[in-house]
């Protein structure tokens, strides 16, 4: 990873995207039920997610409510210390996860931020809406300007 830090010092995170098809904002413990009954629900279908390139993750035999509320609250606390920012996306209308938005560091030479989200099966349609606007997000409101998509 580069020596140089994953964000200015000084700059504040957006804390929400918002649409009409979905809500972002940060991930937190608040969400454990809904985000483990999101992904669980969803294991091949996050796994094959184009632009979610990990293939090994969600694990094939689910977890635990707890280990599934450590990961949330580590992404909780990678936020607030800006070291990388995960957001739940929400269904609209409801505190549903429908999905989730990963910006963290990379090892790419070529650019500056990892980019990697997937949603539900049931709102795969919302997969490539999410993918574009976030990028435009990127492109308005973050500090990055070479986002790695993973082929989007």
């Amino acid at each position: 990873m580069s020596s140089e830090p994953f964000v200015p010092e000084d700059f504040v995170a957006p804390r929400e995207l918002v649409t009409d098809r979905f809500r972002l904002e940060p991930l937190g413990p608040q969400h454990n039920d809904s985000d483990l009954a999101a992904w669980s629900s969803s294991i091949e279908h996050v796994r094959s997610t184009k632009g979610f390139p990990d293939g090994s993750w969600p694990p094939v035999e689910g977890m635990s409510s707890e280990r599934n509320l450590a990961d949330l609250i580590r992404h909780a606390a990678d936020f607030e210390a800006g070291k990388g920012f995960t957001f739940t996306v929400l269904d609209p209308g409801s505190a549903e996860v429908i999905g989730c938005v990963y910006l963290y560091p990379t090892d790419a030479r070529d650019h500056d931020v990892d980019v990697q989200s997937w949603v539900t099966a049931s709102r795969a349609e919302l997969d490539e809406p999410l993918a574009d606007a976030v990028a435009d997000w990127l492109a308005t409101d973050w500090p990055w300007q070479r986002p790695d998509r993973h082929g989007r």
